[in-house]
């Protein structure tokens, strides 16, 4: 019986090696991609507000141009400081924490599907396998939330069984 004790060791060491892994890069994709998308709102703000510029002072009162492009700067900010906040959010996620049940910055594996639960940034692959990133504020989570390995959750009629969690 000793014997079987490192043996089961060994392989939860190689598990907890292979999640790390995958933890890992699946964030660093996720915090890559929402890189991109900050410096993408940040680009497109900053040519609204440079159109702005050149565009001058109010021609009239009513320089419904002027307010366009106003309203265009603002939304690319608003874009801007959303990609921003998303991105603070990923930098809570603690890799080396891997989870028991599905909360904040767990990655799920179901009979049907692969996720983690970070923000809503869609699918990202890791490995040659493809990973769903979601927000905890979407349906899908909540059909999860507080789960373990071995249950079962349904969502638009499908149900799934989680086969892996860390």
């Amino acid at each position: 019986m000793d014997n079987a004790k490192p043996e089961i060791s060994a392989k939860l060491q190689f598990m907890n090696k292979d999640m790390l892994h995958t933890k890992q890069e699946l964030l660093k994709r996720c915090k890559d991609n929402q890189s991109k998308m900050v410096d993408s709102a940040r680009e497109a703000m900053n040519e609204a507000q440079q159109a702005l510029n050149d565009y001058g002072p109010n021609r009239d009162r009513y320089d419904s141009f002027r307010d366009q492009l106003i309203g265009r700067r603002d939304m690319f900010g608003n874009q801007y400081h959303k990609a921003l906040s998303d991105l603070k959010v990923l930098e809570r996620i603690d890799c080396a924490d891997l989870k028991k049940k599905v909360e904040f910055g767990a990655i799920i594996i179901s009979d049907i599907s692969r996720f983690i639960i970070a923000i809503s940034s869609g699918k990202i692959e890791v490995d040659g396998k493809t990973y769903f990133a979601i927000s905890p504020a979407v349906p899908l989570y909540k059909a999860m939330e507080g789960l373990k390995v071995g249950d079962s959750f349904v969502f638009n009629g499908k149900q799934q069984t989680i086969k892996e969690l860390f």
